[in-house]
């Protein structure tokens, strides 16, 4: 077994990866991408990547300068940051500057509530050293950058990000989990017009509050989530969903962790 499979259970997956089934459920949320008009890239393969870097969203966030290399506070994620920034370039997409020790990011815990505020998590993945350099990198730009506590959770082992608690839908409304989001978040989102939306808290562990959305009331989920996706569905969201319990489920990533968003229309 290579030895970036081995170590499945040093990353936080549940079991050992079933490689057909997670490509089967990647396909099938490229073809809902693509289907909704996006164009999907894939990052190139390479030996220093872990089983982790499936979940693109983290290393990396798209400004309208161009891209921001993060430094992930798993250590084994670092590496993807330099490689997201070496293929963009290759792409055209300008570096727009970097985050360095003792900054820890993930871009799982940023959060743009509009188009010059970005909203970020402070945790166990993303520290203060951390949020403190995003702020002196956006500033001159005039963004604003607001910092978000996140609570324990289920420790510094697991995965808890700021998105594992909260997706904007649209310009209105956010899906929440609404009891482990610190009250100061929630006051703010609801300063800033937001209408929340609770998930059915019997689909957390199935990563109900990870949600991609695609625009014009669209949105991509796990079909694994019936009860929430029926709540977005009453609410007129057109809700597209795939397959995770491999791909999603078995990492602690969902449909949103799945992609970084590069250029938007």
């Amino acid at each position: 077994m290579p030895v970036q499979v081995d170590r499945w259970r040093e990353l936080g997956f549940f079991h050992p990866p079933e490689f057909s089934r997670a490509q089967e459920q990647h396909d099938q949320l490229c073809r809902q991408l693509e289907s909704a008009g996006a164009e999907v890239i894939h990052l190139p393969a390479s030996p220093e990547l872990s089983l982790d870097a499936v979940y693109t969203h983290d290393p990396s966030l798209a400004t309208d300068r161009g891209l921001i290399g993060l430094n992930p506070g798993k250590p084994n994620r670092i590496v993807e940051a330099k490689r997201h920034l070496e293929f963009c370039r290759s792409l055209g997409i300008p570096s727009a500057g970097q985050v360095h020790a003792p900054g820890k990011t993930e871009a799982g815990d940023m959060v743009w509530l509009d188009s010059t505020t970005l909203l970020i998590g402070q945790g166990y993945r993303t520290n203060a050293a951390g949020i403190y350099q995003m702020r002196a990198l956006l500033q001159p730009y005039g963004a604003e950058v607001i910092s978000a506590p996140l609570p324990y959770g289920p420790g510094p082992s697991a995965c808890l990000h700021l998105m594992s608690l909260m997706s904007l839908l649209d310009d209105q409304t956010a899906l929440v989990d609404l009891p482990w989001l610190a009250v100061e978040t929630v006051e703010l989102l609801k300063s800033r017009g937001y209408g929340l939306l609770e998930i059915d808290y019997s689909e957390r562990e199935t990563l109900a509050c990870n949600i991609v959305s695609l625009g014009n009331k669209r949105l991509l989920a796990l079909e694994e989530n019936h009860k929430t996706n029926q709540k977005l569905r009453q609410l007129g969201f057109e809700v597209r969903t795939f397959p995770g319990s491999e791909l999603c489920v078995n990492g602690g990533g969902g449909p949103t962790c799945l992609t970084r968003p590069l250029l938007r229309g």
